[in-house]
């Protein structure tokens, strides 16, 4: 077994562009886009928001 990258023979290497990797993905406008279904409960989305916001703030001061 080797650790190196070598080609396996006999497979081909599967090669994506970045636009292939990103064609149906949509950009990232807020914080609340990046919210999962299901992760919080109503309103924990907002009280998680805002005490992150606090927290980056106290590390401006």
């Amino acid at each position: 077994m080797t650790a190196d990258n070598a080609e396996h023979p006999g497979r081909r290497r599967a090669i994506a562009t970045v636009d292939e990797l990103f064609r149906d993905a949509v950009p990232v406008r807020s914080a609340e886009d990046l919210a999962e279904d299901g992760v919080f409960d109503d309103g924990e989305l907002d009280e998680f928001l805002a005490d992150l916001g606090a927290m980056r703030r106290a590390d401006i001061a």
